[in-house]
């Protein structure tokens, strides 16, 4: 009981709320791309300083890694928590008093309440120290470049048992956690075509091999490979995001380039995906007598929940909004998230905060206008305590 009292005590977050305030708040004001996170990571180093928890930061790329010993032995299960540090390029448009004061960077995917919450967590567990370690991980660069490796390379997860991790969301309401077993998010992959046609002038089409022409086809084509090529149970999604050609109105392009992205769930699908993408270039370049260049890159892997873990989260995310506040999740997000490294090496959980600033309104993340109902850091904060000494509860002992 007295656990439960020093975790989630409502009493004490609310003493503790209005830093948490200033925190996210500050945080939101100065946000900073990958691997640029320096004054971010030396907040986080402030606040730990003033928890006298701690750290090691990695420099500039890196990240900013605190330690809880709640009990103090080579034998003592350890569990991390993490919140990754970036923000986004765009101009932020939410008219907040604390918007972005960087132009075309701003906090659009609510990273700055992801490391408020686990410095919320961090002062509730130095309250009421855990049955074990407790890894704090303050990540740079999930929006790109897969942070999540740079931390897994710097070798400070070894020993861990397992790795707990959240992100909000404006599909359910402050008060709400969505905890899943299994296939959380997508598997994100990205390619670039080159087109290489015949440049010529446009009153003779005949005498060049329009590069428009052969990628308004691919533009096409594409999205067959999941209308009509693709179980429709099995989610999958190809977007072509960019599109570069020409040069005049009266120019026929002889180039083109198209940038896109391709999100699955099952590994069989993605491997059918990406012999489509061949099998049209290919048939394309030899329609048109063009050349055409296909480059697929790996993105992330999926998210994908262990059944242990998505245990100890529930029973976490029970004693902090109650059964009423745990949602269930139907389908994988399409999403793609960086956190699925970290569950290729070690078990864990990944859930989603209800953070829907008003009862009806919906904003996207990555949006210019993506704000939060700034209750969920009361929330997030609860949960990173309670998920941490629930799994230490459960791994204490072997």
């Amino acid at each position: 009981m007295a656990k439960q009292k020093a975790i989630i005590d409502q009493a004490l977050i609310d003493k503790l709320f209005p830093h948490w305030l200033e925190i996210r708040r500050d945080l939101h004001r100065h946000p900073e791309l990958a691997f640029e996170e320096v004054e971010t990571a030396r907040k986080i180093m402030a606040e730990l300083d003033r928890l006298q928890i701690p750290y090691e930061y990695q420099g500039k790329g890196g990240g900013v890694i605190g330690r809880i010993t709640g009990k103090a032995s080579a034998h003592v299960p350890i569990i991390a928590l993490r919140a990754d540090m970036d923000a986004l390029p765009g101009t932020e448009t939410s008219g907040l008093p604390f918007a972005s004061e960087f132009p075309g960077k701003m906090h659009a995917c609510g990273h700055d309440a992801h490391v408020t919450m686990v410095l919320g967590a961090a002062a509730l567990l130095q309250e009421n120290p855990p049955p074990g370690q407790v890894l704090l991980v303050f990540q740079p660069a999930e929006e790109s470049g897969g942070g999540a490796r740079v931390i897994i390379k710097s070798g400070v997860l070894e020993g861990v048992r397992a790795i707990f991790g959240g992100h909000v969301t404006h599909h359910y309401r402050v008060g709400e956690i969505m905890v899943a077993e299994g296939v959380i998010t997508a598997q994100s992959d990205s390619f670039t075509i080159h087109i290489h046609g015949r440049g010529g002038h446009g009153a003779r089409p005949h005498e060049a091999i329009d590069a428009v022409v052969i990628a308004g086809f691919l533009i096409t084509a594409v999205q067959t490979l999941v209308s009509r090529e693709t179980d429709p149970l099995h989610p999958s999604v190809i977007t072509i995001g960019q599109v570069e050609a020409g040069s005049a109105p009266n120019v026929i392009a002889e180039s083109a380039v198209l940038r896109g992205s391709l999100r699955t769930t099952l590994p069989q699908v993605r491997r059918h995906l990406h012999r489509g993408l061949r099998r049209m270039v290919k048939a394309l370049a030899e329609l048109h007598g063009a050349e055409i260049d296909l480059q697929i890159r790996e993105g992330y892997p999926p998210v994908i929940n262990s059944p242990a873990e998505t245990d100890i989260a529930r029973r976490a995310a029970v004693e902090v909004v109650g059964e009423k506040g745990v949602m269930a999740m139907e389908y994988p997000s399409m999403g793609s998230e960086d956190f699925a490294f970290y569950l290729q090496k070690l078990p864990g959980c990944y859930v989603r905060f209800g953070a829907r600033k008003q009862e009806e309104e919906y904003i996207p993340l990555h949006s210019p206008a993506f704000d939060i109902n700034e209750g969920v850091l009361k929330v997030g904060a609860a949960y990173f305590a309670a998920v941490a000494w629930e799994a230490l509860k459960r791994y204490e002992g072997g």
